[in-house]
């Protein structure tokens, strides 16, 4: 370990006046994450040995097959918030409706809302490859001393305070931002600590690699289809390479290394989209902007647009600017 890393708890304190609400909560949100998430990698390192891989036999509320770990990452993360007494409420992927902190403390004066995808590809864990972790945190919009209310979640992705990710992959990386960067942080097995490993994480402005599921190509809107052709084309510099594991955080990570784009569009089976625009999308999209890149639904933002429900769908197009934009001129000449 090079001798001039500083670890995840050492940045957060230095950078803290980079942050506009700084106050120390933002450093202890972000610590419960960091538990949380060591706890869920060295249980997803057990995988295979434990009785932890398959599905639980329930479904979430958006009718997906549970997974056991779903299960188990989500109640990891819950309980870790929950213990910090720094938030109001959370809304998890695998809960049906947000959840209100009560307890010995008051909870009703914390000024956090946080939204979780606490296992993201958690369907890869059976086939030992990369899964992910998604959050994203806003301040609440209602007076504290309350309890959270629906709305203090339905807000614009532009309104996030903090998101990131872990992936817990060949090594485990914890990568978010607060509006200033994005920066990564290596998990050293050994210590214990996350340690700075990938500063101020940049997209390329061009890449070379898409990502997106073809097997639901018939049922791709034309301008999908369009801009996959023009992929596969060998002229200038592509073709393109193809690079498509099924977990968001995995793909997403290569491409912001790499160069990329990340594709999850509308369907004729899924016309709202799959992906879920509170604790997917638009997470995603800050940490896509944040690092120079681009985000958008195909045609406009994602971070501009106004929720309505808390599991609500969205189409999401995200990477390195030129290729977002090249694949909006497609989608924008077959809108109709």
């Amino acid at each position: 370990m090079n001798k001039n890393y500083i670890t995840l708890g050492e940045f957060i304190i230095n950078n803290q006046s980079d942050f506009k609400y700084s106050s120390g909560e933002l450093s202890r949100l972000i610590n419960s994450i960091r538990l949380a998430a060591k706890t869920v990698n060295h249980e997803i390192n057990k995988a295979g040995l434990v009785d932890i891989l398959g599905a639980a036999g329930d479904t979430n509320v958006q009718g997906e097959d549970q997974q056991k770990l779903d299960v188990y990452a989500n109640d990891v993360f819950k309980s870790a918030l929950i213990n910090r007494e720094i938030v109001c409420g959370i809304t998890s992927e695998e809960e049906d409706d947000f959840i209100t902190i009560e307890g010995k403390y008051n909870a009703h004066d914390n000024k956090y809302v946080v939204l979780i995808d606490p296992l993201d590809g958690s369907s890869n864990i059976d086939v030992n490859e990369s899964v992910g972790t998604i959050f994203s945190i806003y301040r609440r919009t209602t007076p504290p001393g309350m309890p959270v209310k629906k709305e203090d979640f339905l807000q614009k992705g532009n309104e996030q305070v903090a998101a990131g990710y872990i992936v817990y992959g060949t090594s485990t990386m914890l990568v978010y931002t607060t509006g200033n960067g994005v920066n990564g942080f290596t998990l050293n097995p050994a210590i214990g600590s996350f340690y700075l490993s990938h500063p101020n994480m940049k997209f390329p402005e061009n890449g070379n690699i898409f990502s997106l599921n073809q097997g639901n190509y018939a049922h791709f809107p034309q301008g999908v289809k369009d801009y996959i052709k023009y992929c596969q084309e060998e002229k200038d510099d592509r073709p393109y390479a193809y690079r498509y594991i099924g977990s968001m955080v995995s793909d997403f990570h290569r491409n912001m290394i790499k160069g990329g784009i990340y594709i999850y569009p509308t369907s004729s089976n899924a016309p709202n989209g799959k992906l879920r625009l509170l604790y997917e999308c638009n997470p995603i999209a800050f940490l896509t902007e944040q690092a120079g890149g681009k985000a958008s639904d195909g045609f406009k933002r994602i971070m501009d647009i106004q929720p309505s429900e808390l599991h609500e769908r969205a189409p999401i197009f995200c990477g390195s600017t030129k290729m977002v934009e090249k694949a909006e001129f497609f989608m924008q000449k077959n809108k109709g």
